[in-house]
């Protein structure tokens, strides 16, 4: 990710405007997550080698073995969550900032965490140049959360784990959600998580992804 001025043209808001349609076309239905990723020049996020691919829905690397997850994969997460106005949501997986930026455009408060400390040096720093507000960046391990902040009203988790983290979900509020794609083996399942009561979750399988593994620690 260069540092280079924001430049967003007419050829890249045409662009954008196709991948919406896509979107529409891989049953994505919530217009004010089509909107909030319409609003997110997703080129921007980019290294210039890779703006040529900025609005295809492919996943694209973006250092440190990561990869700017595909719109689709975005849209459907976001959507999955339900964000409303004011909600409070913990992501973790800052990575490039992408995701950061559409649950921000839908109105969330955001608490991040990113574990690659080169990415959560200059993400915040892209974000910030964009006018992307209401973000509370952290560097550290994402299986910990942030108890001091909790709870929260959603969680979304960008990497798959194992399992589902438990000290996760002791920070989602009751009647909160989190979306998360578990590692299957074979496949990332993506499963949403509605916390009932104290000892009772709606855990519901979902379609099958490809991420990144969720790793501890930091690096």
């Amino acid at each position: 990710m260069q540092d280079r001025p924001l430049i967003d043209n007419h050829k890249q808001q045409g662009l954008r405007k196709k991948l919406i349609a896509l979107l529409k076309q891989l049953g994505i239905t919530n217009d004010e997550v089509l909107s909030a990723i319409y609003k997110v020049p997703r080129h921007q996020f980019l290294d210039s080698v890779f703006e040529v691919y900025a609005y295809e829905n492919k996943a694209l690397p973006i250092g440190e073995d990561q990869t700017i997850s595909q719109p689709y994969t975005v849209a459907y997460q976001t959507e999955i969550l339900e964000i409303e106005e004011g909600d409070k949501v913990l992501e973790i997986g800052t990575g490039s900032g992408f995701q950061t930026a559409v649950l921000s455009k839908l109105g969330a408060t955001v608490f991040t965490i990113e574990r690659q400390k080169s990415l959560h040096d200059k993400t915040p720093k892209l974000l910030a140049k964009m006018g992307i507000e209401n973000i509370h960046y952290f560097f550290g391990d994402g299986f910990k959360g942030l108890p001091n902040h909790a709870p929260f009203d959603k969680i979304i988790i960008t990497a798959s784990p194992k399992k589902i983290p438990e000290l996760l979900i002791e920070q989602l509020k009751i009647g909160g959600k989190m979306i998360l794609p578990l590692d299957k083996g074979d496949v990332h399942k993506m499963t949403l998580i509605i916390k009932v009561d104290a000892t009772d979750l709606q855990i519901t399988e979902l379609e099958d992804f490809k991420f990144v593994p969720m790793l501890k620690g930091v690096n």
